[in-house]
């Protein structure tokens, strides 16, 4: 696989002048961050800012109006679609809901991209459903259905099944959204335990203070108001040491009640 060999805390992702649109409507301009080997990168800024926006365009949904997306020094865009395709089977996503499919067996959903994916023997993938379920705390539950399980469980259900693949990048959709603080901070230490044990590289939306503090080394805050990038870094030296008002206030707000004057978290697109 294209840059497995490259050291932890390498570039991985290289996002250089980005400037997203829906047709003439810019959503952010000029954003440039690297992503390293090994991080846990956090996309934060309040709703509407363009987050969910940016992931698309890291994963290839979306093309950009301008500037560039590389992976290991391969601009993804001016490949052919062949090779675009290549660098893709090296993500996995969580999206918000889980995107399970309510119709089948947990083990159904997570077998559908070994299938489609792979040449693999139905044991055999019998066998890695199983593997992949357990290092997500679900062993045993390969026959339930998505109704028959929590939300946290989906979303671990969710996880695995991005993990299908073997992908050595992961990009979590508010992995956090919908759960109470216990489950939210059990799923934070799996994402830190699976970061660890795997050694992939996380790319996560989120607004949640707690997750944000508790597993990102890395990140870049957007700017709704601005219509580009504030900041990038690790969250907590951005906490403490960042001189844009608007970025220290969003990683204070827990602390002075509620944020003022944020035209950055009143708009549609999170």
């Amino acid at each position: 696989m294209s840059g497995t060999t490259r050291p932890m805390g390498s570039p991985l992702i290289e996002v250089t002048g980005l400037t997203m649109a829906y047709g003439e409507r810019i959503i952010q301009r000029d954003v440039t961050f690297n992503v390293n080997r090994g991080d846990i990168f956090i996309i934060m800024g309040g709703s509407g800012c363009g987050k969910s926006t940016l992931l698309r365009h890291l994963v290839g949904l979306h093309r950009p109006a301008a500037g560039r997306v590389a992976y290991d020094g391969e601009d993804f865009w001016v490949l052919t679609a062949d090779e675009r395709q290549r660098i893709m089977r090296r993500f996995g996503v969580l999206y918000q809901s889980g995107a399970l499919w309510s119709s089948m067996t947990l083990a159904e959903n997570m077998a559908l991209p070994l299938e489609q994916y792979t040449d693999l023997a139905a044991g055999e993938i019998a066998d890695l459903v199983s593997f992949k379920l357990a290092l997500v705390g679900l062993a045993g539950f390969e026959g339930f259905y998505p109704s028959e399980i929590s939300g946290g469980m989906k979303k671990r259900a969710g996880l695995a099944r991005a993990m299908a693949l073997d992908p050595d990048i992961l990009f979590f959709d508010e992995p956090s959204a919908g759960l109470d603080p216990i489950t939210s901070r059990q799923l934070d230490d799996l994402i830190l335990e699976l970061r660890d044990s795997l050694g992939s590289t996380v790319v996560a939306v989120t607004h949640e203070l707690a997750s944000i503090f508790a597993i990102g080394n890395n990140s870049v805050f957007l700017d709704g108001e601005a219509g580009t990038m504030l900041a990038s870094g690790d969250p907590q030296r951005l906490r403490d040491e960042s001189e844009v008002t608007v970025v220290r206030r969003f990683l204070t707000r827990g602390e002075s009640d509620r944020p003022t004057g944020g035209a950055t978290l009143q708009r549609g697109d999170g």
